[in-house]
Parts: C-alpha cells; structure tokens; sequence
C-alpha cells in the first residue's frame, strides 16, 4: 500500500518563554507509580465500558486526557508512511529543509546505507549553522562502528548515547526505544522505525525488509516531542535546549470541564485529582522540560479530531499508559486491530481482550510469522492463542516480512501509532512514545493498511492450532511463563 495522506486542522503550540499565540497552561504529569486507584488500568476499562458511544463519545476523550494528563491538540495534518523506503526519503527531505533546530532520538542507528544517508543530511544542516542533537540507545546501536560516531561529532552534531554500559551499567535493562525526529519545532517523525536499511527498504524490492510504520505530523505536536526529547536528551547529559523551560518535578493539574465525566460516577475522581495533583512531588534526579499547550475542548467539525501524546518512561507514565489502552479496550463498540511486533502482555490483558470478543467487537491480532528477529518472544505470544481464539479473538501472523510495526485502531475513530510493544519491556523498562489520535481520516488509513497486512497474513484457526506438536506446546508453555523477563 501507498502511504495515505491525512490532512486535518492545525493549532498553534508554543514552549514556556516563547511567544504564546493562545493561552496556555501546564502540562499536568502524575508522579510515578502515584496515578489515582481510580483511574488504573482496570477500573478505567470498566469505566470506558459504560461511556455510551465508546471511543466516539467526548466523554471518552476526556476520561482518556484525565488518566493520562497531558496537553490536547487539535490533531495535526497526518500523513502514514508504510514503506520504508518512502519513510526515510521524507525524513532527509525534511532534515535538508531545516533551519535552526534538528532533533533525532533512535534506539537504533545503523552505520548502513540508510543511516550514512541520515548522518550525511545531518552533517549538511549542521553546515549550514543549524543546531543538530542525536541522541541514540547505546545498547540499541552496539553494532554501530565508533568511527561513524567520530565522524558525526567532526560534522558538527551533537551526539550522545543513552545509558552507556560503562557509565551506567546498574541502568542497562533501561533503555531508550523511543524514535523521534523533530524539526524546527513545526515538523516531526515518530512511529516504530529504527534508523537502519531493514527499516527503510521496501518489502516490495528487499527480502530482508521489516514491514513498520512511521507519520509526519505538524504543528503544536511537534513542539511537544520536541520537550519529549529534552528528557532524554537531559538524561544522558545533552545540554539545555533554547526555548525549553527546564523546571524541578513539580506538578499542576489542568482538567477537562466540570460535569464532563459526572454520567460515569467520576465526581470522586476529580475531587481526588484536583486535591491531590499539584502537591506530590518527584524525587527522581533530574530535571523535566515544561510542556505548556493548548488543551482545547473538542472540534465542532468532526472532520478536525484531537491528538494526545503518550510517552513513559521508568518511574514515569507507564501506568498512565497502561489505564489508557485499557480504556481503549473497554470504549470499543465494533473494531479493535492490534499490530504489535512483540506480544507478551500481562493476563489481565489478556482478559480484557477475550472479555472485548465476548460483547462482540471485531478483536484482531496482527503479529509476527517465522520471519522474526526474536524467536522465544513469539513463542510467549504462542502461549496466549488457544485462549484468544476461543474466546473469539482473531489472530494472524504476518508472512511477507518481519513485523515491527506498533499500531492500534479502534472502530474507525481512535488510534495510536508509535514505539510501545505489548511486552512487560515496554511497559516497565523502556522511554517509549506514542501518537494517541482521535481522528476518522487516519483511522481509515490505519484500518485499511491493516486490511492489506491481512492479505498478506495466515489466519491461526483453532482446528490447526490443536496440531501442533508436544515441543512446540511445552515451548510455548515455557516462555509465555518468563514473559516478565523477556
């Protein structure tokens, strides 16, 4: 498939000391492991259960902007990018428009065709007097050769590599997965593409490929992936950015309107938030970028839809993200199309999907064939199909290239594109970030590359599930047990 383009209502966004063009206010983060019972993961799918039009319904919206406490914006222009070779192409495009500012953030980035590709765009900005920061997981890019990063520090970049082994080694289970791309602070990338030639080749041309995902976004978005960055950025000793307020872990709350949730029984939520937020501090070392936005109340025109932004990181917003995808399991009313390279979730999780079938929504799984990279994380997803698909849930496996893509689609409205796996890895261990958008037109794209994955996919059916064999059975068994170690 050809990338789809999605072109909806902009908003403009701007950073603490910068020129503010529509009030803001500070983006509310709930200390870590401190979200409120109320909202954790559980209680909000069963609360998003009771919400009447699901994941349609504003009251969802706002549920969703609530557990997870950032910034609303009005949703960008969007625009998919399936093939790789398209993806990194727009990449470079953008890098060699730059200006004043390129932002890179990768858990992968190869010393191969596509990444000398990149390093060479990086190195012409840089020329050019444009501020270029690279930050890279170390253990993500390990096979990457020292000379390539030599020769990026020469060209005038910014270079750091997240958690060292020999500076951090007690750090070395927490790494750096998030892929972020921003430029000037009005253009990003982000989705679940690593910089390397498996990631930007067509499936088409390239045997070795890896089918992933990645969008362009604009506008305010982008300024707050810009402040993503500068957390990580900050962690592995970058210097301060201009125009980022850098701020102690003090928190605020901003919410949405009083009564919005009041239908659901949430008056004790708010209550609850609203005395409890703004008080707790975090005692994690280091500093956080203020992320001041717009939080608009939702569009009129139902054609303009509202984009969040889901990042974590350890001891930060992985239970916001958690209560979120359960919300969105609990909101679904017809579809719900997961692709994930890497499946390994908790059994509640596993529970709330088989409970989705049962109430009869379209539960689809989309996960890796043989072609992948790591072979005892399949056979842990291995471990979990006889429930799922006699609960109803549909899963097939990916047969035209390796699967890394990270997506989720909900009845053609609510969707997330972005670097989380479905693995205790990245709930737990990794910084991920995430696109969470409430949106029709990039809903369709994502169903209808979903719909071609298929295509190109074997449905697991229960008859030829009961065939396979004793080892392949214990195996499954054995490593679905150690997922938590994964």
């Amino acid at each position: 498939m050809s990338e789809e383009s999605v072109e909806t209502a902009g908003r403009t966004y701007s950073d603490a000391g910068a020129d503010v063009s529509a009030p803001g206010v500070p983006r509310p983060q709930l200390p870590p492991s401190r979200i409120p019972r109320e909202l954790r993961a559980y209680r909000t799918w069963a609360l998003a259960q009771r919400i009447p039009d699901g994941v349609r319904d504003p009251a969802f919206i706002d549920l969703v902007q609530r557990i997870e406490g950032g910034a609303r914006h009005r949703c960008p222009p969007v625009r998919l990018l399936i093939d790789g070779e398209e993806a990194f192409r727009e990449v470079v495009r953008g890098l060699e428009s730059a200006r004043d500012e390129i932002l890179v953030e990768t858990y992968i980035l190869r010393d191969d065709r596509i990444g000398d590709s990149v390093k060479e765009a990086l190195a012409a900005a840089a020329a050019r007097g444009v501020r270029v920061c690279v930050l890279a997981d170390a253990v993500g890019s390990l096979a990457t050769k020292e000379s390539f990063w030599s020769e990026m520090q020469e060209q005038g970049v910014t270079l750091r590599l997240f958690h060292r082994l020999r500076h951090v080694p007690l750090q070395v289970l927490r790494r750096d997965h998030r892929k972020i791309v921003v430029i000037d602070r009005t253009v990003a990338f982000t989705g679940g593409m690593n910089i390397g030639e498996e990631y930007g080749s067509s499936i088409r041309k390239h045997e070795d490929a890896w089918r992933d995902t990645f969008m362009r976004v604009e506008g305010s978005v982008a300024r707050e992936l810009a402040a993503v960055f500068a957390e990580g950025w900050d962690r592995a000793g970058g210097p301060a950015l201009p125009g980022l307020e850098y701020v102690s872990w003090s928190d605020s709350v901003s919410v949405p309107p009083a009564g919005s949730l009041e239908p659901l029984g949430t008056r004790a939520i708010r209550a609850r938030m609203e005395r409890e937020l703004g008080k707790r501090r975090d005692r994690t070392r280091g500093r956080r970028v203020r992320r001041d936005g717009t939080i608009d109340n939702p569009p009129d025109d139902e054609s303009a839809g509202t984009v969040l932004v889901l990042d974590s990181r350890p001891g930060r917003g992985q239970r916001e993200t958690l209560a979120v995808m359960s919300a969105l399991v609990g909101g679904a009313r017809e579809r719900l199309w997961v692709t994930t390279p890497y499946f390994a979730p908790p059994t509640r999780a596993l529970t709330l999907l088989a409970g989705a079938a049962r109430r009869g929504v379209d539960v689809r799984l989309l996960l890796p064939g043989e072609r992948t990279d790591v072979a005892l994380i399949r056979h842990a997803a291995h471990g979990a199909y006889t429930r799922m698909i006699a609960s109803g849930v549909r899963v097939f496996e990916y047969q035209r290239a390796m699967l890394h893509s990270k997506t989720v689609v909900v009845d053609g409205f609510a969707s997330i594109v972005g670097s989380s796996n479905l693995d205790f890895r990245s709930f737990w261990l990794n910084a991920e970030c995430n696109l969470l958008m409430f949106d029709r037109g990039c809903s369709a794209a994502l169903e209808k590359s979903f719909a071609e994955d298929c295509e190109g996919s074997e449905e697991i059916t229960r008859a030829e599930w009961r065939k396979r064999g004793f080892g392949h059975r214990l195996l499954d068994r054995v490593a679905r047990s150690m997922r938590i170690v994964l």
